[in-house]
């Protein structure tokens, strides 16, 4: 059926509940599970500060993305734990819609799992929203999980 399922998250706890889902269906199905967060480039002037006040020997450690691969490592545990064998990540830079839609399209994914938050309202048809945008777009089954 699903050999491979895909759950983006950004730390949320909307989308910790889709990525629980995620996991369940992948422990139970025997699939392999891909992990995508995306993030917005951090500011020179920022990243200068943290660097400054780091210890000489992790300033190199220091980049845009360090909360992304710790939100990842995260996520891998749980999944890991929770009985899931095999469990990749991936930490993109732009769109969160736009990076789950490419790592589902280069991973072969037959299933993306994303929580519904974001789907009500007036702001769908105004600004849009992370699973309305999938739900067209996906290479693959869908699957929305009611997260609030």
């Amino acid at each position: 059926m699903f050999r491979s399922i895909l759950v983006g998250t950004d730390g949320s706890d909307t989308a910790h509940s889709a990525l629980l889902r995620a996991v369940d269906l992948a422990a139970g199905l025997g699939a392999r599970l891909a992990i995508v967060s995306a993030y917005e480039p951090v500011s020179d002037p920022r990243l200068r500060g943290e660097r400054a006040i780091a210890p000489g020997d992790a300033q190199w450690a220091i980049n845009p993305h360090d909360d992304v691969l710790t939100l990842l490592e995260r996520a891998r545990a749980e999944a890991t734990g929770a009985g899931v064998a095999s469990v990749e990540t991936f930490a993109r830079q732009g769109d969160a819609a736009d990076a789950i839609l490419d790592v589902a399209e280069e991973q072969r994914c037959d299933l993306i799992v994303v929580g519904n938050k974001g789907m009500t309202g007036a702001k769908r048809f105004l600004l849009g929203s992370v699973p309305n945008k999938v739900s067209h777009h996906a290479p693959c089954s869908v699957l929305i999980v009611r997260t609030t």
